[in-house]
């Protein structure tokens, strides 16, 4: 086996791991391990390609191609540019977490629970890699399936109206999107991303932008968030927020800029102001939230606005600041929603009136919180300052404004991260906040630590992925003026 051929195990590996485990009758306690020690593989095969990855090269590697249907020229084809092998990365760590989480609570009917969560690592997996837009298409509506799933049956008590809400923005999506691929598809010839060429046409750049900005999400296209962060288990809540939302600005990256570039600059203003706005309304959402999870999700509609800032600013430093935040962003909101998830188990609530006082007798919990919440205040020194630095310096190359709007929601990005780690760790103690020592143990170490430590390794080199993104792919509208 060639390392070539570790694209498409990426893959196909989980989903198989997966029909496996619905097919025998597995134990408890085999079906979560078989689901871990899968995730684990994941994560060894990703580093071997990360380890022969040659950055120097500007095209695709490790690819497979196929011809999948021979009538419309569409092909299996998979594949790895420079950063959509951080997006793989992102993708088989934080799903390693979550799937070993959801093992160590002990969730309810663990055949379909790890399941869904190996069929939703392989779909994600192939979203990255895919390099044909039937084929991306594919894999884009199969990472929502188990969605839809593991938020209805083991969410919280409003899981039914939340799945809901989730399933009517996507599908609304997820049809504009196919019908702006058709077109596409039929307007060009081809539906390969490699050799496919540009287009001029504004309104299938849309029907792409659209079901992106849904699934980034977007300010004004973000009612599903709420509900569905709020009410998913906390380790699908963590992938729904540091990996799914990732695809959407994926999306914008890989496909809608670089395939566009004129309605990219055409519409350029109005994406800068809806990520704007992102950025502004969702912070201030965050400040007021009066729950742990609801700050943790505001601010991933943020941080989702000053991505797309970054993306639709058509700079070099834009495009790789946009990269290393989604990269450090995802770890972040992963480990975030790990953390509420371990707070809730042991107070039943992550209401800030109903905490307080945890850091006194937890110093583990109080180390990996504040280690979190200061890298996601971007602090100087942290890989969140490092992206966001040259995401604002990208906007300033295009306006002053861009980057004075963002520099000032920062402000209060700080303000409302404050304002957790001072309502969970420091203020008076809780209602619902046991007297009696309940630290991390040593099973939800093992699962938070690593996140934390990635994002410590990140902060001491983020030049690791900001000179090894290799978005000279998608710079042709970083000429337009």
């Amino acid at each position: 086996m060639t390392v070539g051929d570790f694209t498409s195990l990426l893959i196909w590996l989980p989903i198989g791991a997966a029909v496996v485990i619905w097919a025998l009758p597995l134990s408890r306690y085999a079906t979560g391990s078989l689901a871990v020690l899968v995730s684990l593989a994941e994560v060894g095969l990703w580093i071997e390609q990360a380890a022969r990855f040659d950055f120097s090269h500007g095209g695709v590697q490790f690819q497979q191609k196929a011809t999948w249907i021979d009538d419309l020229h569409v092909s299996y084809h998979v594949g790895e540019l420079a950063f959509s092998l951080w997006f793989v990365g992102l993708t088989v760590v934080c799903m390693a977490a979550c799937t070993a989480y959801g093992f160590w609570v002990g969730r309810e009917r663990p055949r379909a629970y790890f399941g869904l969560m190996l069929f939703l690592t392989g779909a994600t997996v192939g979203v990255f890699v895919a390099q044909d837009l039937l084929l991306f298409y594919a894999f884009f509506e199969a990472m929502l399936i188990p969605l839809y799933v593991l938020v209805g049956v083991w969410g919280g008590p409003g899981r039914l109206g939340a799945t809901v809400k989730f399933v009517i923005y996507t599908m609304a999506g997820s049809l504009f999107m196919l019908a702006a691929l058709i077109a596409y598809g039929v307007h060009v010839g081809t539906f390969d991303m490699l050799s496919g060429p540009i287009s001029s046409s504004r309104w299938i750049f849309l029907g792409f932008m659209l079901a992106f900005a849904i699934k980034s999400p977007l300010f004004p296209f973000h009612g599903w968030l709420p509900d569905a962060y709020r009410q998913s288990p906390p380790e699908v809540a963590a992938v729904l927020s540091g990996v799914i939302a990732k695809a959407g600005l994926y999306g914008m990256l890989r496909i809608a800029i670089p395939f566009f570039p004129d309605p990219a600059s055409y519409y350029r203003t109005l994406f800068m102001a809806l990520g704007a706005l992102a950025l502004v309304y969702g912070s201030l959402l965050a400040f007021r939230a009066p729950d742990l999870r609801g700050v943790v999700a505001y601010s991933s509609l943020a941080q989702s606005g000053l991505i797309a800032i970054g993306l639709f600013s058509g700079t070099t430093l834009g495009f790789d600041g946009a990269v290393l935040q989604i990269v450090a962003h995802g770890f972040v909101s992963t480990a975030l929603f790990l953390i509420a998830g371990t707070v809730e188990r042991r107070t039943t609530t992550d209401q800030f009136a109903l905490l307080g006082g945890m850091a006194r007798g937890r110093p583990a919990l109080a180390t990996l919180l504040l280690t979190t919440g200061v890298i996601s205040l971007a602090v100087p020194g942290s890989a969140a300052f490092a992206g966001e630095f040259l995401i604002l310096a990208g906007a300033y190359q295009r306006a002053w404004w861009w980057a004075a709007i963002g520099a000032g929601a920062i402000v209060l990005a700080a303000m409302y991260m404050l304002r957790l780690i001072s309502a969970v760790l420091h203020e008076a103690r809780g209602s619902t906040v046991a007297d009696e020592a309940l630290d991390l143990r040593a099973g939800e170490l093992a699962l938070i630590v690593p996140l934390v430590a990635t994002l410590l390794v990140l902060s001491a080199w983020p030049a690791g992925i900001t000179h090894h993104t290799g978005t000279s792919v998608v710079q042709t509208s970083s000429v337009t003026p």
